[in-house]
C-alpha cells in the first residue's frame, strides 16, 4: 500500500454562494438553449454548476485548506438577497469569450464579504486577486467565433433579463475537480449566516 505525502496534494478550490432555486436554475438553463440555437461554438456551464464565486483560489494543499476554513469561520454575514439581472460577456461584446449573468443587487453585501476575506487570506500568503471583484455568474464559454453575430445578438437582447433572485445564506469552500466531462464540485467547508 503507498502513502501518499499529504503536502504534495493539490486541491483546486474556490469560495462561492450556490444557486439551489428552482427557478432561477430553470432560467438558465432556458437562456443556455437560446444561445445554443444561434449555432455558436459553446461550452456550457451545467446549471448544478453555476454559482457566484467570492474568491478563487488555485491549487492549495490540504493544509493551507484547513487553514482557509479557519479564516472564513471568522466572517460573520446576515443572510442577503442577490438578484440575478442581465446577460453579457467579457471581454467584450465584438469578442466574446464568455457569457455571463449580471448581479442587480447584493453587490454591496458581496464586496464586503470579499475585502474581509481577501485580507485574511493575504495574510495567508494568497496573491492579491489580479482580477478585482467583478460578481457574476458564469454560464458559458465561447470557443470559437462560429456564429458569433448571432450570439451577441442574443446576448444584447437580454442585456436585462431577470434570472430572479437568490438566498446568500451559505458561504462555502468548494473542491473543483477538472474532467474532461466538466468539472466535478464537492464543499469542503460550509459557513453559514448568522
Amino acid at each position: 500500500m503507498k502513502v501518499t505525502d499529504m503536502s504534495v496534494e493539490r486541491i483546486r478550490s474556490f469560495i462561492a454562494f450556490e444557486i439551489n432555486e428552482v427557478s432561477v436554475l430553470k432560467q438558465f438553463t432556458d437562456v443556455q438553449q437560446a444561445l445554443i440555437e444561434t449555432g455558436a461554438d459553446l461550452k456550457l456551464v451545467r446549471p448544478e454548476n453555476i454559482h457566484v464565486t467570492v474568491r478563487f483560489l488555485g491549487e492549495i494543499t490540504p493544509l493551507m485548506v484547513n487553514k482557509v476554513c479557519k479564516e472564513m469561520n471568522s466572517i460573520s454575514f446576515k443572510p442577503f438577497e442577490i438578484e440575478l439581472r442581465g446577460l453579457g460577456s467579457f471581454p467584450n461584446p465584438r469578442r466574446v469569450r464568455v457569457i455571463w449573468v449580471g448581479i442587480r443587487s447584493g453587490n454591496e453585501e458581496l464586496l464586503d464579504i470579499f475585502n474581509r476575506l481577501e485580507n485574511r487570506l493575504l495574510k495567508l500568503g494568497f496573491a492579491p486577486d489580479r482580477r478585482g471583484f467583478s460578481p457574476h455568474l458564469t454560464i458559458a464559454r465561447v470557443r470559437s467565433g462560429r456564429n458569433r453575430e448571432l450570439l451577441t445578438q442574443q446576448i444584447l437582447s437580454r442585456s436585462d433579463h431577470d434570472f430572479g433572485t437568490i438566498n446568500a445564506d451559505s458561504l462555502k469552500l468548494i473542491k473543483s475537480v477538472l474532467t474532461p466531462r466538466g468539472p466535478i464540485y464537492s464543499t469542503l467547508h460550509e459557513v453559514k449566516a448568522a
